[in-house]
């Protein structure tokens, strides 16, 4: 039986090649946040890949920073969502695995498009107090850029969430100080993000996203202050590319694809685990 760790390793494999093979997408932010990911779907959530749009009696996670799509789609796929060989058809026409993830392409798994920054977190806040008001115990996760934060529609739903004593919602902010036009301090500074979302009446929770011990560990922590009366906010630091030497801390592989050569130097770095597409 593979590890956590095993299947992280196969799903950057699979970020790389899914990008590479059509010179298009984000491997970024997809790498950093795949810890986090393999976390959620192969040993924290309770969810049905027998896929209902509604998530009735289980927890569901919504994809607020959409352009990671391609750890999204591999964490789908080997979690039994749909087949692990769809993963080759990524970005091209006519397939259900756009570049954002969108619900038009009846995607399991996809409850969201999420291509627009800063909708994910209202859509997420909707859904637990659905939840609510359904008598259902399970909980929302949902995943944003730091970025993404700059949006001002993510302030609202901050706002909303404090107010609505929106408990049962576990919010995770990839803080890896990277966005497409550069470093957020030279972008637009964020300041201390723990403090900000602890002002506007959040509990919130510290994470380093790339050691898998610490992923469970915090998401665990964050599971027993939901029903207190606050939403969780989890502030998760990461490595923009984590896994590949070349591509770790540099906001230049925010967006763009490697080349035949590169692509073989990451997969040097990233052994072939529980087998490839």
């Amino acid at each position: 039986m593979s590890t956590l760790q095993d299947t992280a390793t196969q799903i950057r494999r699979d970020i790389v090649r899914m990008v590479h093979a059509v010179q298009s997408g984000h491997p970024g932010g997809s790498l950093g946040c795949t810890d986090f990911l393999t976390a959620l779907y192969f040993k924290v959530m309770k969810h049905n890949p027998a896929f209902q749009m509604d998530g009735i009696n289980e927890d569901i996670f919504i994809l607020s920073n959409g352009h990671i799509s391609p750890v999204f789609y591999s964490c789908l796929a080997r979690s039994g969502y749909f087949p692990i060989d769809e993963l080759s058809t990524f970005r091209k026409l006519n397939s259900r695995l756009q570049g954002h993830p969108t619900t038009h392409e009846h995607l399991p798994g996809v409850r969201i498009a999420s291509g627009s920054l800063g909708q994910g977190l209202s859509v997420a806040i909707g859904a637990a107090l659905a939840k609510k008001l359904n008598k259902d115990s399970n909980l929302v996760y949902s995943l944003h850029g730091d970025g993404e934060l700059q949006e001002g529609q993510i302030w609202e739903a901050v706002m909303f969430a404090a107010h609505h004593k929106v408990d049962n919602l576990i919010a995770t902010v990839d803080f890896n100080g990277q966005q497409i036009d550069g470093p957020t301090d030279k972008v637009i500074s964020l300041g201390n993000l723990t403090e900000k979302f602890e002002t506007f009446g959040w509990k919130t929770l510290e994470m380093d996203g790339n050691d898998m011990d610490d992923v469970i560990r915090i998401l665990a922590l964050a599971k027993e202050e939901t029903g207190k009366g606050k939403p969780i906010a989890i502030i998760m630091k990461t490595l923009m590319g984590k896994g590949v030497d070349f591509m770790e801390n540099d906001h230049g592989w925010h967006g763009i694809a490697p080349n035949d050569d590169q692509l073989a130097k990451a997969l040097a770095q990233l052994p072939e685990t529980i087998g490839d597409y």
